[in-house]
Order: C-alpha cells, then structure tokens, then sequence
C-alpha cells in the first residue's frame, strides 16, 4: 500500500516512554523502536539489528543505548553502533536508520518520510493536553485498514445501529434523518455538519449531562489527511443556551500499522467537570466500549475485502459522501508525493472552539 510518506503520525502517548521503558511498534508496516534518552530526548530507531536483524527490543537497554541480545553490538540514540564486542574496528555499515520523534500535545510524532522532518507540520489537536479542557485518554488495535476507520468516523449515520448502547439514537430518530453538509475546507481538510433538534437524550450524553430530558445536539465528523479524525459535538438541554453545552473534541489519531492493521490512539476532551475525575474515568469506559463496536464492524468488514476484493461502499449512499471525498483527498495527497518526492502539504486547525453557527430551534 501506498500511505503519505511526508507526514506526521502518532507513534505512542509521550507517557508510554517513562521510566526508561523501551516500546517497540510497527508504524506504516516498519518495525520501530522507541525510547527517551536519559537529558529528555525522545528517539525512534528501525527495530533491526544491522547484522543478523533481530529485533533491538528484543535485547536490552544499557544506559541510553540498545544492546542486540544476540551478539551484544550496542546502539545510540542517534543509531550509531557505539560497541562490537571482539572487536576494535566497528564497520561503517553498523549503524541503524533513525526516524525523526517528536513530543508535542502530550504525544509521540513520527515522520516516516524522506523531506525535511518540520515539526511545524504536526497537527494541532492542542485539547489533548490544554489546561482548558479535560481528557479522556485510551488506545485500540484495530484489524483493520486505517482508511476504513477513517470511513467508519466520517459516516456517524451507523451509530443509530451499531452503537444504540451508547450514543446512537433509536430508529425513530435515526442519524441518517439528520442530513449532514460535507465541506471541504482546503487541502487535507474535510468537514461534515449534523444537527440533531429536540431528540431523546442517548445514554452516553445523558451522563455528561446529567439530565434525562430532551437534548439538542450538533455533531461535525473532520478529517485532517492523511490519518486524523475528529467528532466534535455538542449537546444541550432543549430549554438552554448552545453557548453553555457539553461540548467535546474526540480525538481519532490513527496510524498505520500493516495494510490491515491500524494503531488507534484516542482522547476525549471536554469543556464542562473538568475536576471531575468520576466522570473522566466514565468517559473513558463509555468510549472504550463505543470503540470495542465499531471494531467488531471494522474487523468484520476488513475480512470481507480480503475474501471479495474490491473496494466499498459497493453501493453509495447519502451518508457515503464524506467517506468518499476523504479518500479521495488522501489519493490526490499521495499521487501528489508520488510526483514530487519533496511535497509537503501543510495541516490546518480542525475546527475553531467557538459555538458553530447553528440553525436549529430547541
């Protein structure tokens, strides 16, 4: 598979390397090995020793080097080979690519690519970690295509069906009811708008809100290319202002890991019971288990492709058309690259904090 080689993706939470852990994952189908460097730097080197290619995590740390566990060569941050064990002479080719690792939003960026690694190009998600917004944080390994999670995010008209437990409507006020209006908003930015009127409050916003009653709701599905959605929503008593709703960014920061494997990394951030450390372990339960749904459609779906081939939708409906224009926007990206190996192309804000200008009436 082709994937946009000049971008930034999510390797990891910047936590997972505390404490001199060392992470191995395999990001964009390449083995990756990742650690943080006793002054504080982070680094990502190729999961692969150089002379028999086992797998560096499959030694150990010495200090702020990797030893190879099988013949004991020893490896820097950097990827230079610092030690050859009976010998004095280390031959030019012992060394290991390095990858550029970035910390930034409380997160772990990889650039895969071969142009110039510029951290101003890492996406804006700033709520993961802003003071002014409280986190719901998690990861799923999905078995699936990252593109069909990217599908599954911007079609939330499914979540009537697959996820009713949570936070779909009931069939008589299904999603797909709610027309959305897809914009397009620039070059790898993609936004579709839905607004749900005077509707039965779900479960899961029921709890955020703590109220039983009827709720207006908005809901923007935004895709930033190449792998990074988010659902911003807001949700209120049908008798109160939109300024004053629960309003949430969830995060849906998705990286390759195969063709058919995807490293889901999730945060929920919200405006409203910030201190309130109940409702963010709840938040987090709710989401797993929204997550734990879709994968078993995503799953499912991804073993259908491999048995049939092809791609979908088979058949397009109404609410196929964000799907639709986001892969196409990946497509263009990376026949884009293709043609000139030097392209990068720069990612917008997702979406602004103010109250979207709303139509509807509670």
């Amino acid at each position: 598979m082709n994937w946009l080689q000049n971008a930034w993706y999510v390797a990891g939470f910047s936590h997972e390397l505390n404490d001199g852990a060392v992470v191995a994952r395999r990001l964009l189908d390449t083995p990756v090995v990742l650690m943080r460097h006793s002054d504080g730097r982070v680094a990502a080197l190729e999961d692969l020793c150089p002379h028999r290619l086992l797998p560096l995590s499959a030694g150990t740390r010495v200090g702020d080097e990797l030893q190879c566990g099988y013949h004991g060569m020893r490896f820097s941050v950097e990827g230079a080979c610092t030690l050859a064990p009976g010998q004095e002479l280390i031959p030019k080719q012992a060394c290991v690519r390095r990858f550029p690792l970035v910390e930034r939003h409380g997160l772990l960026w990889l650039w895969p690519g071969k142009a110039d690694a510029d951290p101003a190009l890492i996406p804006d998600i700033r709520w993961n970690d802003d003071p002014d917004w409280a986190c719901s944080r998690g990861y799923h390994h999905m078995k699936a295509d990252f593109r069909l999670s990217v599908d599954n995010l911007m079609d939330l008209g499914h979540e009537s069906w697959v996820h009713l437990r949570t936070i779909g409507q009931n069939e008589e006020e299904c999603i797909p009811s709610y027309p959305a209006k897809t914009s397009v908003l620039g070059e790898g930015l993609l936004q579709a708008h839905r607004e749900m009127p005077n509707i039965d409050a779900p479960p899961f916003f029921a709890m955020v809100l703590d109220h039983e009653g009827r709720i207006n709701r908005w809901q923007t599905a935004v895709y930033l290319a190449p792998s990074t959605c988010m659902t911003d929503f807001g949700v209120y008593p049908v008798d109160a202002s939109p300024d004053d709703a629960y309003r949430s960014h969830v995060l849906h920061l998705l990286t390759p890991e195969t063709e058919t494997s995807t490293h889901y990394f999730w945060s929920v951030a919200r405006n409203r019971r910030l201190d309130d450390e109940a409702l963010t372990q709840s938040v987090c339960q709710a989401i797993a288990q929204t997550f734990d749904e879709d994968a078993v459609v995503l799953e499912l779906q991804q073993k259908q492709l491999q048995t049939y081939g092809g791609v979908v939708p088979r058949v397009a409906l109404r609410v196929d058309e964000a799907p639709i224009r986001a892969r196409r926007m990946l497509a263009a990206l990376i026949q884009h690259e293709e043609q000139d190996a030097g392209f990068t192309y720069r990612p917008q804000l997702m979406i602004e904090d103010t109250t979207p200008e709303l139509s509807m009436v509670a």
